[in-house]
């Protein structure tokens, strides 16, 4: 089988890393893999379970028994969680907050570690997340660190939960964006940082269409050959 190429898109939370890894996947005809989905997943286990973000002894015994499988329809990503299609329900805030807390303990990690390795060995692969290019995927050939003000990701954010009719408070949102900002970049395993070979993309003032345009472009000065 000829290599695969992959693509490694890193970054904080809210900096469009999924929106983006999926335009340019649809672009180039490579497979997008949503690994935040994955931890999301994982997350909507301990939650049904009632496991305290902070009890890492749980959550590793829950690990165990934890199956996670994605498959893909009409070129969508579906997750499943112990044969269940959990896609539905991973973009809940209370969600998205247990994946941060649990993403730090090693048996969540070295759960998916092996799952997303195989997938950029059979495919061509963008894949996301805040540890794709420095631990999950180190040989990509294409690296990217995506990122935003602080301001501008929570602004986002609250756009996004508004248009939906949710009540939210941009202050919060933007205060929450912080402080897992600071917790994926102070974790002990594999904490979000750039990858010394990353190039670095800051979204704030640009389009999507400039964002997709300009990963693209990085992919084909590291020798992407497309058909």
């Amino acid at each position: 089988m000829s290599e695969t190429y992959n693509i490694a898109i890193d970054g904080p939370a809210g900096a469009g890393k999924s929106t983006i890894a999926r335009a340019v996947a649809a672009k180039l005809g490579f497979v997008y893999v949503d690994t935040g989905a994955l931890y999301r997943a994982m997350a909507v286990c301990f939650l049904r379970k009632g496991i305290s973000q902070d009890d890492e002894a749980q959550i590793a015994a829950a690990c165990r028994d934890i199956q996670i499988d994605i498959r893909y329809e009409d070129g969508a990503q579906q997750v499943f969680l112990n044969g269940e299609n959990v896609t539905g329900l991973i973009r809940e805030e209370e969600v998205g907050k247990m994946a941060s807390a649990s993403s730090v303990y090693a048996p969540v990690r070295r759960k998916l570690l092996n799952l997303q390795r195989n997938l950029a060995q059979t495919a061509n692969v963008i894949m996301d997340g805040r540890d794709i290019g420095t631990c999950v995927l180190p040989d990509a050939q294409t690296k990217i660190y995506l990122t935003a003000s602080s301001h501008v990701r929570a602004l986002r954010r609250y756009r996004e939960l508004a248009e939906k009719g949710l009540t939210c408070n941009l202050q919060e949102i933007e205060q929450d964006i912080i402080e897992r900002d600071y917790r994926d970049m102070h974790r002990e395993i594999a904490p979000l940082k750039q990858a010394e070979d990353a190039v670095y993309v800051d979204t704030s003032d640009m389009t999507v269409a400039q964002v997709i345009d300009c990963i693209i472009q990085a992919a084909r000065e590291r020798g992407l050959k497309e058909n």
